[in-house]
């Protein structure tokens, strides 16, 4: 597929709508008045200087004022903006699967997809890792598939209501259907599949969608039939929100830019990809109320303009920062690269984790996705990290697995039937990203994350839900707890449904 663009060259980003308050220069307050006596010239010098002294005294105390939400940058007013940002989590949890009374009352995927395309007025971008929303993408005749398809229709018709709609999709292999964007560019889509098997050595994997500016989903969904009803998958939604859906829409951006045939990663980035809002500065606002701190984090390191934090370091950040308790889910967990050949042991995450039990005493929970596509290599760390607990140590260690269970029609779907889910909690911070937890995914492939922050507890402020940490937490319990987790070490239990068999 040829991508949409004759320019090579990057080209700056265009203003941000949200622009940051302040002034750029100062302007002319007078024009030259015509010649005076001598007398008259010096008292009106006089009076000039003293009124020039006085407007440069009242723009200094402007911009001592205007200062915090001039440091936001292209997010504009930050406390505007955060008056209004809502966010939920989203969930798809696989048909056939239950948690019965109690459980966490979160949105489908779908329901907050069609949500989206039913509000979406001017633009819609979408990063994406590949495109199967039909059942002839993935060659089955399968009832569920109808959401997919439904989400896709929904999306061609878009081009013709005035919406501007982009796709970055990472570069398609050679088998990879290629139906669903050949269709997205027939309605009038602009479609750039981005070369990152070139560019850094991986793919395209992050997922995430920005409506108008101003709305977003970020999680662990693909562009998938079934990630809406065969794949378990956990998002996060924010509505309302521009001074965030713009910061997270120059990760876009860079996306785009690299999606031009001969494109090449500039080193550096040009200026307005930079961020303001990172680790050390995370943009201050409230979320559904609540005073949260907040911050996307994006991967591999090449790809992250000036200020914007390295997945890597936004995910260390939180278990290092975690003084109670660590708790992840993620689809798969390995202390190597998995891709590259050969594969080499790469413990930074898991050295994190065995440093946070050891020196702090947190307690870690490890929550990990169990298919028939996991890693033989995978069980051996797992065990690992499990065997540090111990009676004598007190050290606070835990691994489960999370299998999805299959009715025989569903064992027959490629590639569902798993818990996709890639999020970790602690008792101060949520993080929702799109990666796997090994090398490669920070190394070489591109990901983003959301990173939330939130010290604060939603008790009494009347919404009944909490904040999104402790909503994300709630959800992490229930899996934890649920009849479809087994401890790492009851492999009866497990055995005969992990790995190739």
């Amino acid at each position: 597929m040829r991508p949409h663009s004759a320019y090579k060259q990057l080209q700056p980003l265009p203003q941000a709508d949200c622009r940051a308050l302040g002034v750029n220069g100062i302007p002319h307050f007078w024009n030259a008045d015509p010649p005076l006596p001598a007398q008259r010239c010096r008292w009106g010098g006089v009076s000039a200087l003293l009124l020039a002294l006085l407007l440069l005294l009242l723009l200094f105390l402007l911009l001592l004022r205007l200062g915090p939400e001039r440091s936001h940058g292209a997010g504009g007013d930050a406390r505007a903006c955060g008056a209004s940002c809502q966010i939920v989590l989203v969930e798809t949890i696989p048909e056939g699967m239950s948690f019965g009374a109690g459980s966490p009352p979160n949105p489908s995927t779908f329901s907050t997809w069609m949500q989206l395309l039913g509000s979406v007025r001017h633009s819609l971008d979408i990063a994406s890792f590949y495109w199967t929303m039909t059942n002839a993408d993935t060659g089955t005749a399968e009832p569920s598939a109808a959401q997919g398809e439904q989400i896709l229709q929904e999306l061609l018709r878009l081009p013709e209501r005035g919406v501007a709609v982009r796709v970055a999709v990472s570069r398609p292999s050679a088998k990879a259907p290629l139906n669903d964007l050949l269709a997205l560019e027939q309605s009038g889509a602009a479609v750039r599949t981005v070369d990152l098997p070139h560019l850094t050595g991986g793919v395209l994997h992050t997922k995430f969608w920005l409506v108008d500016g101003a709305h977003l989903y970020v999680g662990s969904a693909n562009m998938d039939w079934r990630s809406l009803t065969q794949v378990k998958e956990l998002g996060a939604a924010v509505y309302n929100c521009p001074c965030l859906a713009q910061d997270l829409g120059k990760i876009f951006e860079a996306y785009w830019a690299l999606g031009v045939a001969g494109a090449t990663i500039p080193v550096p980035w040009p200026a307005n990809y930079s961020t303001a809002f990172n680790a050390e500065t995370p943009l201050e606002l409230r979320l559904n109320g609540t005073a949260a701190a907040v911050y996307f984090s994006s991967s591999p390191p090449p790809l992250c303009a000036a200020g914007r934090t390295a997945d890597l370091s936004a995910l260390l950040s939180v278990i290092d920062a975690a003084e109670a308790f660590v708790d992840v889910a993620v689809m798969s967990f390995l202390p190597t690269t998995e891709f590259s050949h050969p594969q080499r042991f790469w413990p930074a995450i898991d050295n994190g984790l065995r440093r946070a039990v050891v020196e702090r005493r947190v307690r870690v929970r490890l929550l990990v996705g169990c298919w028939r596509h996991s890693q033989a290599t995978m069980f051996p760390f797992l065990k690992s990290l499990a065997a540090i607990a111990d009676n004598r140590t007190r050290y606070s260690m835990a691994v489960r697995l999370f299998m999805v269970p299959s009715s025989a029609a569903q064992a027959l779907i490629p590639y569902a039937r798993v818990n996709h889910n890639k999020y970790m909690v602690t008792e101060a911070a949520a993080y929702i990203g799109t990666s796997n937890w090994s090398g490669d995914y920070f190394t070489q492939t591109a990901g983003s994350a959301l990173v939330i922050n939130q010290t604060v507890s939603a008790a009494g402020t009347g919404t009944g839900t909490g904040t999104i940490r402790e909503q994300l937490q709630a959800v992490f319990e229930r899996d934890w707890s649920s009849q479809y987790s087994a401890d790492i070490g009851d492999a009866e239990r497990w055995q005969s449904h992990c790995g190739s068999r």
